[in-house]
């Protein structure tokens, strides 16, 4: 088990998050789909690898996220692209819940590949 990252933010109340359902932050304006799968939370970019729709309000089961657009779907704890029309996984973020606060660290797993700003804010060079 790795330590936690040292710059959490704190970004939502668990309640917030509906069972099943997802609740949408911003931290450094990076949009983050939270996730409740379960009892557990996740936290990935909201913007799908396939066509750039919003994931937020997808439909959420088994530790997947569908996307609305395509019907894509996601593994929460990893990113990857479990079904076409995405191949590519969509970046994700470590959570930890503490109390009924939800923070997120606002480093993602990779960047975002279709998008011309990386998660800091930086064009691409």
């Amino acid at each position: 088990m790795s330590a936690a990252p040292a710059d959490m933010v704190d970004v939502a109340a668990y309640s917030d998050i509906p069972e099943d359902g997802t609740h949408l932050v911003e931290v450094d304006e990076v949009p983050i789909c939270l996730v409740r799968s379960g009892d557990a939370v996740f936290a990935v970019h909201n913007t799908c690898t396939h066509a750039l729709a919003q994931l937020d309000g997808g439909w959420v089961e088994d530790g997947t996220i569908e996307c609305p657009r395509h019907g894509a779907r996601f593994s929460l704890q990893t990113g990857e692209a479990l079904t076409p029309p995405a191949n590519t996984p969509v970046p994700t973020f470590h959570v930890e819940v503490r109390g009924d606060r939800v923070l997120v660290d606002p480093t993602p797993s990779h960047p975002h590949p279709l998008l011309q700003r990386n998660e800091y804010g930086a064009a691409r060079g």
